[in-house]
């Protein structure tokens, strides 16, 4: 009588299966993206507050299909020749800024009596021979032009930024609309003052917009928290509360540049 064969199967246990040790390759990217992360924040911190202010403006600005399809290397190596960002120039012939100022005083008493108190303008000249034009839009004790802790405009702060709006779009200007706050940490606590002031400037840019000020006159929108209030011995003031509007008129020998139309450049 034969005896059948004895067969012995050994089966070798590997731990984690057909996983491996690929897990520690993910554990070890996540690491890598945290530090990445943390080192970001750490370089937001050391930025001066007006810098993190125009960082913050252009994110919210920025549209990642603007720019899509050929890359201007590309373009360059197909044509030999790269366009630039378009200009167009203000005319030369620009009224005396202090006229100016006084012409926008004159707007807001007459079209805006009920609401003057709300408006500050300043005309002078900057150091680098720059014509300029500041309008202060403020708030005042009890009469707020947001809604509290919101960037919603109220009917009051609508209506002044459609009168300027109308004296505002068909002048040869850029125009800078920035955001502030006073000390106070908004009531709500769910937004800072620097998300506050983003806002508002924001807000105060859609509403121009809105009524007729033409996009590529806007050349920054930035919010400053309660970094420049206006009464300066006293960060708490509400007037500290507010939107500037500055109008660059140019210098007085040379055009004002502004987004448009212009030539290529070429090598």
């Amino acid at each position: 009588m034969s005896v059948p064969p004895i067969i012995v199967k050994k089966v070798k246990k590997v731990t984690a299966g057909h996983h491996g040790g690929s897990w520690k390759i993910a554990y070890a990217d996540f690491l890598a993206g945290m530090m990445t992360f943390f080192l970001l924040m750490w370089l937001v911190t050391l930025m001066e507050p007006k810098t993190k202010a125009q960082v913050a403006a252009y994110f919210r600005k920025f549209n990642i299909f603007s720019k899509a399809g050929v890359s201007m290397l590309m373009e360059f190596y197909r044509t030999g020749k790269m366009e630039s960002p378009k200009v167009q120039f203000l005319p030369q012939e620009l009224p005396p800024v202090k006229g100016e100022g006084e012409r926008f005083r004159k707007i807001i008493e007459t079209r805006l009596k009920s609401l003057q108190e709300h408006v500050l303008i300043e005309a002078f000249e900057t150091t680098t021979k720059e014509r300029v034009v500041k309008i202060e839009i403020i708030e005042l004790v009890n009469k707020p032009l947001f809604k509290v802790g919101s960037a919603e405009l109220l009917p009051e702060g609508k209506e002044i930024l459609k009168v300027l709006a109308e004296e505002l779009k068909d002048l040869p200007v850029l125009i800078s609309i920035e955001g502030h706050t006073d000390a106070l940490s908004t009531r709500r606590g769910k937004v800072g003052n620097w998300e506050l002031s983003t806002a508002r400037a924001i807000s105060a840019m859609l509403e121009l917009e809105k009524n007729g000020v033409p996009s590529e006159k806007i050349l920054e929108v930035v919010g400053y928290a309660d970094n420049f209030p206006l009464i300066k011995d006293n960060p708490f003031d509400p007037r500290n509360r507010r939107i500037t509007l500055t109008l660059h008129y140019g210098k007085a020998d040379q055009p004002q540049v502004k987004a448009g139309e212009g030539p290529p450049l070429t090598p």
